[in-house]
C-alpha cells in the first residue's frame, strides 16, 4: 500500500475504516443516552423476554399487543407500580424499550458487516484486527449483560439491581472510549521523536483524570439505579447538612456506599466535585506550558466541559430529575468522558 492511492491512508489503514468507527462511535453515544432516556421513564422492564435473533419486529396486531401486556402484567413492576395500566399506556413505555434494542441491534450490524468486509479483503493490519475483534466481543457481551439487568427486575422487585446497572452502564462507556482510543489513534498517530519535557508526567496525570471521571459516571449509575436523584434535592448542602445524618445506616458497612441512598448521593457529589477540581487545576497548571496546540485546545474544551457538566448535574438534581435534563446530563457525561480520551491520547508519544 502506498500514500498515493486515494483509498488508503499514509498510514496503511483504508480511509473508509475511520468514517465507518466513528458511525459505530457515534451509533454508541446515541445508544447511551437512550439508555438513560428508557431508564428515566421507566420503561427498560417493559419487556420481559429477550429474543436477540427473532426480537426484530415489534407486536404488529392488537392480539399481538395484548399477548405482551399480559407477560408483562405478570411481572414485579405492573403488579406493584403500574397496576390498573391500560394497553395504550403500556406502548408507550414499550416504545422507549423496543427502540433501545433495536438500536442495539443495529449497532451490532453496523460494525459487524463491514468489519467482515475489511477481514476479508486484508485491509486491516494484524493489531487493529485484533483490537476491533475484542470490540466486537465486547459488543456481544454488552447484550448479554443488558438482559442479565433486566432479568434482575422481573423476579420480585420492580426495578433493576443498581449492581448490574453500574455494570452495564461502565461496559458501554468501555466500548465507546475504546472506539473512541482506536479513531483518534488512526486519525493522528504518536509522533516519532525525543519525549517532549515533562510529558510522561502530564500523560500520567491527564490518566489517572480519565479514571476520576470513569469512576464519577459509574457512582452516576447508583446514583440512577436506587432513583437517589430525587432525595436531597438541596445543593451544596444535603437538607442542611454536609455529611447527610443517614449516610450510615443499619446495614453493614460494605453494602452501605452502595445501597443507602444518603451514601450513594454523597459519593457521587464528591465525586464530581474533586473532577471539577482537579480538571481545572491541571488546565491552570498547563496553560502556559510548552504543550501541542492539540493538547491545548482538549484540555481547555475539558475545562469548559467540566463545569457545564456540574451545572447539568446541580440543575438535574434541583428540578427533581426531569427526563429531558436527565438525559442531558448522560450525554454530557459522554462528551466529558470523550474529551478526558482526547487530552490522553494527544499526550502519546513514540520515542526513537
Amino acid at each position: 500500500m502506498t500514500s498515493d492511492n486515494a483509498a488508503v491512508s499514509v498510514h496503511g489503514t483504508p480511509r473508509s475504516v475511520v468514517p465507518w468507527l466513528v458511525l459505530v462511535a457515534a451509533l454508541v453515544f446515541f445508544m447511551v443516552v437512550l439508555g438513560g432516556v428508557t431508564r428515566l421513564t421507566e420503561s427498560g422492564l417493559s419487556m420481559t423476554d429477550w429474543r436477540p435473533v427473532t426480537g426484530w419486529l415489534p407486536p404488529m396486531t392488537e392480539t399481538a399487543w395484548q399477548a405482551e401486556f399480559d407477560k408483562y402484567r405478570a411481572s414485579p413492576e405492573y403488579q406493584q407500580v403500574n397496576a390498573g395500566m391500560s394497553v395504550e399506556a403500556f406502548k408507550t413505555i414499550f416504545w422507549f424499550e423496543y427502540g433501545h434494542r433495536l438500536l442495539g441491534r443495529i449497532i451490532g450490524l453496523a460494525f459487524f458487516l463491514p468489519f467482515m468486509v475489511f477481514l476479508a479483503m486484508r485491509q486491516l493490519d494484524r493489531p487493529l484486527a485484533l483490537r476491533l475483534t475484542g470490540l466486537l466481543v465486547l459488543g456481544g457481551l454488552q447484550g448479554v449483560v443488558g438482559w442479565f439487568m433486566v432479568k434482575s427486575g422481573l423476579v420480585d422487585r420492580p426495578s433493576v439491581s443498581q449492581y448490574r446497572l453500574a455494570m452495564h452502564l461502565a461496559l458501554a462507556f468501555l466500548i465507546y472510549g475504546a472506539l473512541v482510543w482506536t479513531i483518534l489513534g488512526l486519525r493522528n498517530p504518536p509522533d516519532y521523536g525525543p519525549a517532549e519535557t515533562g510529558v510522561d508526567r502530564k500523560r500520567r496525570i491527564a490518566g489517572w483524570l480519565l479514571a476520576l471521571v470513569s469512576v464519577t459516571v459509574v457512582s452516576g449509575a447508583f446514583v440512577a439505579g436506587l432513583d437517589a436523584g430525587r432525595y436531597y434535592n438541596t445543593f451544596p448542602l444535603m437538607y442542611g447538612s454536609l455529611i447527610p445524618g443517614s449516610y450510615q445506616s443499619d446495614l453493614p458497612w460494605w453494602q452501605n456506599p452502595f445501597e443507602n441512598i444518603a451514601a450513594v448521593q454523597f459519593h457521587h457529589r464528591v465525586l464530581a466535585v474533586l473532577t471539577v477540581f482537579a480538571v481545572l487545576v491541571f488546565w491552570l497548571a498547563n496553560a502556559r506550558s510548552q504543550l501541542t496546540q492539540k493538547t491545548r485546545t482538549s484540555l481547555l474544551a475539558l475545562a469548559v466541559m467540566v463545569l457545564i457538566q456540574a451545572g447539568l448535574g446541580i440543575a438535574t438534581l434541583l428540578s427533581y430529575v426531569p427526563v429531558w435534563l436527565g438525559a442531558l446530563h448522560q450525554a454530557g457525561a459522554l462528551v466529558l468522558f470523550t474529551l478526558a480520551i482526547m487530552v490522553l491520547s494527544s499526550l502519546r508519544q513514540r520515542r526513537v
